[in-house]
């Protein structure tokens, strides 16, 4: 498996009406999405960027108006886009890190975020943060050295197990998914044939694994 190009994190875009009880939901969906793309650390901090992006919308714009959210990256960082109509009675920063008067929900957005501003347009606005992630490449994993360890055992493991080599399809990392429980099943049956407890084992690598995160 190419290390720099195991994730397929394409742009993703949500068209929605700027309402307050839809804003939980919204945060649910960018966790889902952030899962996928195999960034559980950024989560919480997306979260909240996109609550007070949203939030600025309703507060500015007003209820129910036409909003998108757009999801990307940018070199490694991840890049969201909230855009809505543009709003003739506030006047919007275009810089990032400057705040729009007394708006502590912008204030939020810059103390959360690495960078962000507003692109101001004839009848739209988008206002956009990064958050920076640990990875190498745009579609590389994040994890450091021990997911990068993992990608060579499964390679090789895959290799034993299946004919067919592992790349970067979806499909494929299917495939590398059962290679992987595959491979911890053998684990187990290894820990058990030289008198170890398998739930013992799973247990102190839960522990292991939660101390990581």
């Amino acid at each position: 498996m190419n290390a720099d190009r195991c994730m397929a994190r394409e742009a993703w875009e949500l068209a929605f009406p700027a309402e307050p009880r839809d804003v939980a939901g919204l945060r649910r969906v960018v966790r889902l999405h952030f899962k996928s793309w195999g960034l559980p650390r950024q989560i919480e901090a997306a979260q909240l960027c996109v609550s007070e992006l949203v939030t600025q919308v309703i507060r500015h714009v007003g209820v129910g108006a036409p909003t998108s959210l757009r999801l990307s990256m940018n070199g490694t960082s991840v890049r969201m886009e909230v855009s809505a109509p543009r709003s003739l009675s506030t006047t919007a920063p275009t810089t990032a890190g400057s705040e729009a008067g007394s708006d502590m929900s912008l204030a939020v957005l810059g103390g959360v975020a690495d960078r962000w501003g507003v692109l101001v347009g004839v009848h739209r606005n988008v206002t956009w943060c990064e958050i920076a992630t640990d990875l190498t490449a745009p579609h590389g994993h994040s994890g450091g050295p021990r997911v990068t360890r993992a990608e060579g055992m499964i390679s090789r493991y895959g290799a034993v197990a299946s004919p067919q080599p592992i790349n970067t399809s979806r499909l494929a990392t299917v495939v590398a998914k059962d290679a992987v429980i595959e491979m911890i099943v053998d684990l187990l049956r290894w820990t058990e044939a030289h008198g170890y407890d398998a739930d013992d084992v799973l247990d102190s690598a839960q522990v292991r694994f939660d101390a990581l995160a």
